[in-house]
């Protein structure tokens, strides 16, 4: 049996992980999102400007179905993305997305887990970029290792919600006076990188969004 042990930052002090529930505009839509890093979940249980909380759970992956973005063409991942949230408010994008997400967009329906990056406001950054002609699909890969920004896993099926063991308590309290600073100076970082990534002689331009649609 392969158990994994994951962490999930919030700024809710109870929390009970039920399938169905949660925002379809997220990441990979309703789930409940964790990583296997620790730093990562207590930055991100502050992210939005409060004092936030950890939870810790050991997953037991057996018998489980699990979709690696890691392994895919990042063109997966972006129309995924761009299947739950808006990358960009353009016409133009408005009128394309739906051929872009139609052509691309792995059936995520018979998987228990999504593992892959999280769409925070840097990477979230990268589907913008890309879908307005302004990063080439060639490096999408190496832009979304660049701000060392952590992956997330997606609890998505009943069954994989069946391993979640209760009660879900938080195991600390995680403080914005410290962690807050961390996402932000990652945050930026990552930018920072994408910025160069974008202005140097690897990105040509002619591998663009508008190539694929």
């Amino acid at each position: 049996m392969e158990t994994v042990t994951l962490y999930h930052g919030s700024p809710n002090q109870t929390l009970f992980p039920t399938f169905g529930l949660g925002e379809e505009k997220h990441d990979y839509g309703k789930g409940l999102y964790l990583t296997p890093n620790i730093e990562l979940a207590r930055e991100w249980a502050v992210c939005n400007g409060t004092d936030g909380f950890l939870y810790k759970i050991e997953l037991n992956l057996s018998g489980l179905v699990l979709l690696n973005f890691d392994e895919c063409d990042p063109l997966a991942w972006i129309a995924e993305l761009m299947s739950h949230r808006d990358a960009d408010t353009s016409i133009r994008y408005k009128r394309f997305a739906p051929k872009f997400i139609e052509k691309h967009k792995i059936n995520v329906s018979h998987y228990d887990i999504i593992k892959g990056w999280r769409a925070d406001s840097s990477y979230f950054l990268i589907a913008k970029k890309f879908v307005r002609d302004e990063l080439d699909a060639a490096l999408l890969q190496e832009a979304l290792k660049l701000g060392d920004l952590g992956i997330q896993y997606c609890i998505k099926s009943s069954r994989a919600f069946e391993k979640i063991h209760h009660p879900f308590e938080p195991i600390e309290e995680v403080r914005k006076e410290l962690y807050l600073e961390r996402y932000n100076t990652r945050d930026s970082k990552a930018r920072k990188n994408l910025y160069e990534l974008m202005n140097s002689e690897k990105n040509t331009l002619t591998d663009t969004f508008s190539r694929y649609i």
